[in-house]
């Protein structure tokens, strides 16, 4: 066990009113025990108490006891949820909001005594300052993928398509060490007015506008940026389109600071492009924590009530979304420090035409 993140996580716990919680998220649980386990349909649960510190766990896992957590084991023929009924305490229960319900609802069946309640913030609200190791990690993370960006768009070539861009990408962070395809986002043309396209068979063609944005957890930890580049050529609105995006990025990054609300560097980024009347096309949040999970908290949006803080992490990426035509998006992950932000991408913004 981290200890050290376990203290945090049961002082949020105290300032939420929450005894005990479950913690069954597999990146929150990791974040806490070291352990890496993808459940499926089993039951993995980190108990938490003031006092009390267990991990319920299925033997196929093959998890082992650490200092510091007690482990329970089930099988396949037991019920999983059985010792842990016996386990928790009366009255409210944090549980996180990735359990199944069909644990929760055998737990409330055998335990009528408990009130489950919302119990994510603890353990989210810790994981939402990054400690040095932490930033270590996202920062090698997004070299990696400046390295991926710039071997992808040095692929693109007439006749070529999405899927085969997008498979390009996957093996390369393979190869530097991902730790699993989650897919990426490859548009060409008209489908970069869906911000979230899936690659498909479209073919590129000169004058296409092409959004990338690649994504992938590099030993565990997530990087994720968008560049959009045009193949061939740029006609006058796609170049205008491009430049009013890039100021938007740009700006947001350099309102950025400890103590500003998350919501006045999103209306940085929309007051940029609102004024050069696309206001209706920049159709989502400015954008996401990012760390474990590729979208944790802090929310970077209009309506966040999040403030910037040293060790925060998330996304900043503007984008015009044309129907029918085209759509620029360019994205950085930052990283919030004691006097400002480090914009972890190091690849140029520039408008660039291949």
């Amino acid at each position: 066990m981290n200890q050290q993140r376990l203290a945090r996580v049961r002082q949020a716990m105290a300032e939420q009113g929450l005894e005990q919680i479950l913690v069954t998220a597999p990146a929150s649980v990791y974040y806490l025990t070291g352990l890496w386990v993808s459940p499926m349909e089993r039951m993995w649960v980190l108990y938490i108490t003031e006092k009390d510190c267990v991990l319920y766990a299925n033997e196929l896992f093959g998890v082992e006891e650490q200092e510091g957590a007690e482990l329970v084991l089930h099988s396949d023929s037991d019920q999983p949820t059985a010792a842990l009924a016996q386990r928790v305490l009366p009255g409210k229960l944090g549980v996180d909001k990735f359990w199944p319900s069909r644990f929760l609802i055998d737990l409330l069946e055998a335990r009528r005594d408990v009130v489950p309640v919302h119990g994510s913030a603890p353990v989210d609200l810790v994981r939402m300052y990054k400690d040095k190791e932490e930033q270590q990690a996202m920062i090698h993370a997004s070299q990696v993928n400046d390295r991926v960006m710039e071997q992808a768009i040095a692929a693109l070539r007439e006749g070529v398509t999405e899927q085969e861009i997008a498979s390009l990408v996957e093996n390369l962070y393979q190869k530097e060490g991902g730790n699993r395809g989650e897919g990426v986002i490859v548009s060409f043309g008209a489908n970069g007015a869906d911000p979230h396209h899936s690659p498909d068979q479209t073919v590129l063609r000169q004058g296409d506008s092409v959004v990338l944005d690649l994504f992938m957890p590099i030993r565990r930890y997530w990087c994720d940026m968008t560049r959009t580049v045009f193949f061939g050529q740029a006609d006058e609105e796609q170049k205008r389109v491009y430049e009013v995006v890039r100021q938007a990025n740009l700006a947001a990054e350099q309102v950025l600071r400890p103590g500003v609300p998350l919501c006045q560097v999103d209306q940085a980024a929309r007051k940029i492009i609102e004024e050069a009347g696309y206001g209706p096309f920049f159709t989502h949040r400015l954008g996401h924590g990012c760390g474990l999970e590729c979208h944790e908290p802090p929310d970077n949006s209009s309506v966040s009530q999040a403030i910037a803080q040293p060790g925060m992490v998330f996304s900043v990426e503007p984008g015009i979304y044309l129907p029918g035509r085209f759509g620029v998006r360019i994205e950085d992950l930052v990283l919030v420090t004691e006097d400002g932000c480090q914009v972890l991408n190091a690849l140029s913004k520039d408008l660039r035409i291949v």
